[in-house]
């Protein structure tokens, strides 16, 4: 260590187990081999557990590690995912729709995803499920719970390697991760408790362990979980709280036992807007994951375990069984805080995973921000020697991040048109912009990229989710005022050239039916090459 401002790091200490610790722990030393990796893990504190749900992008991040699915999907109950489904965000009882992974195919398209928009004008009773069906091969497959590998080309840009995500026990994947790639590439495991923190100018001298044992780092990773015990704890970093946009700070979690697995194992994330939140399925190999997102603003956690239980035994639950014993059931409660500290990384501490910050679960987040930060905080430790300059970049474009995260997830609720309770009518009437401007002024666009998209130039930009999730909610940026202007303008008749485009979406559709006709279902697919059961 230099000083205050420099860190020339040799040593990492990452306290802290779980998934964010150990996937901190494999990224490290995958990253920097010669450096000495130590992980210090409580036996004290049991972790949290959550994060079944996985994003596209944590495949980039297997496939730099070098894991093979075959290696760890037995051990960790894994599934493959290709989407998420949101089922009454709408309206109640308005039905679901489709985020799938991947890019939106347009190919023989006159105007890209404007074809659509211009087919629901003149189809005014065409449901909005239909777009991801529309420009998403895979789904095909996800609806009828079946896995292709493309071979035959059929279903056009799909790639899976690149377009599935996974749905697995985070216990159990952490605990793979340790005992299978960190500690055989040299990571060091010390099994005790951090019972005191020295302090220095320059951050954390030191931890002083339950064995006497005193601990010294150039560099110390926060995995605590939302005591943030370095960050927040010893370095009392300011936490900006997310309450004020997102009001959910309660689950019940439960796992439900398979009835059918060949039904019940769907390759999506399915996520129902109920009476004071919303509830998730996420199946895994061996159970359904199952749990209630809501706010104790609004509800009693008994009055919520409630509703949860009504929502297991209704045909709202993906698995149906309305003589399903739900008091039989394991129920766990989960508190949390959503939002970010000040900084993430304060002197020579940085914040990963729940110690740093936290939206909510939907739309999977938790895990998707770990393997994301780590790649920043590997792209600033590679230059060798830390400045205050490195840190302020890395605060930055992480704060970017989750800004980013609270405007996509808080869109949902924005969007909606519920008003069946007063949690949803308060949501109705919340003025997330400006709560959004408290945080950070011109940090992020404060909406205004959706705005100017939706009410300006007509159509969502397909690099990010929001244009599935506008047209899934009802926000289509395109109307027959807009199509009358640009047939004035352009002196042709837009939905005439688009009869070619609806003609070739017909004929892909066919294609991708054929090919999920010839394929396995995913239950029957894993059995045999990655359970071999």
């Amino acid at each position: 260590m230099y000083g205050e401002l420099m860190i020339k790091v040799d040593k990492i200490v990452i306290v802290g187990g779980g998934s964010s610790g150990w996937m901190s722990a494999a990224t490290m030393i995958k990253a920097f081999p010669d450096k000495e990796i130590v992980l210090i893990e409580s036996p004290d504190y049991p972790t949290i557990g959550v994060g079944e749900s996985t994003l596209g992008q944590i495949t980039s991040w297997m496939n730099w590690l070098g894991i093979d699915d075959k290696d760890f999907m037995p051990k960790t109950d894994a599934v493959y995912k290709m989407s998420i489904k949101f089922n009454d965000f709408y309206k109640k009882d308005s039905g679901g729709f489709h985020y799938p992974f991947g890019t939106p195919m347009t190919e023989g398209t006159i105007n890209g995803i404007k074809d659509w928009y211009v087919k629901k004008i003149k189809n005014p009773d065409l449901d909005v499920s239909d777009y991801a069906k529309t420009f998403y091969p895979a789904l095909t497959l996800a609806e009828q719970n079946k896995i292709s590998f493309n071979k035959s080309g059929k279903l056009g840009n799909f790639i899976f390697k690149r377009d599935v995500a996974y749905h697995f026990d985070a216990t159990k994947f952490g605990l793979w991760l340790k005992n299978n790639y960190c500690i055989p590439r040299g990571v060091k495991l010390i099994s005790e408790t951090v019972t005191y923190i020295n302090k220095c100018e320059d951050g954390i001298e030191s931890l002083v362990l339950t064995n006497g044992e005193v601990v010294y780092s150039d560099l110390f990773i926060d995995c605590t979980g939302f005591k943030s015990m370095l960050l927040e704890g010893a370095l009392e970093e300011p936490w900006d709280d997310f309450g004020h946009i997102l009001p959910n700070n309660s689950a019940w979690a439960c796992p439900i036992p398979y009835t059918d697995k060949e039904k019940e194992m769907e390759p999506f994330t399915n996520c129902t807007a109920i009476s004071n939140g919303w509830a998730w399925n996420t199946p895994s190999w061996e159970r359904i994951g199952t749990g209630y997102v809501f706010s104790d603003k609004y509800i009693t956690k008994e009055k919520a375990l409630e509703e949860f239980k009504e929502y297991l035994k209704s045909d709202k639950m993906r698995v149906y069984d309305p003589n399903r014993d739900v008091d039989s059931f394991t129920y766990r409660l989960i508190n949390f805080k959503t939002g970010i500290h000040k900084r993430t990384f304060v002197n020579n501490v940085v914040a990963i995973g729940l110690s740093a910050g936290f939206i909510e679960p939907l739309e999977s987040n938790g895990l998707l921000s770990v393997h994301e930060f780590l790649n920043k905080l590997v792209k600033i430790l590679q230059r060798g020697t830390i400045t205050e300059f490195d840190r302020d970049i890395y605060n930055s474009s992480v704060r970017v991040a989750y800004l980013g995260f609270l405007q996509f997830v808080s869109l949902h609720y924005a969007l909606s048109n519920r008003d069946d309770t007063e949690y949803w009518r308060d949501i109705s009437n919340k003025k997330f912009n400006e709560g959004m401007h408290e945080l950070k002024p011109n940090v992020i666009d404060n909406y205004l990229t959706f705005a100017d998209k939706y009410m300006s130039q007509n159509s969502y930009e397909t690099t990010s989710g929001i244009h599935c999730i506008g047209v899934g909610l009802n926000y289509i940026p395109f109307t027959q005022a807009d199509l009358d202007f640009f047939n004035h303008a352009k002196g042709l008749k837009y939905e005439e050239l688009c009869n070619s485009t609806w003609r070739n979406w017909e004929v892909f559709k066919k294609a991708w039916q054929e090919e999920a006709d010839n394929s396995p279902s995913m239950y029957q697919w894993l059995k045999e090459n990655i359970y071999n059961k």
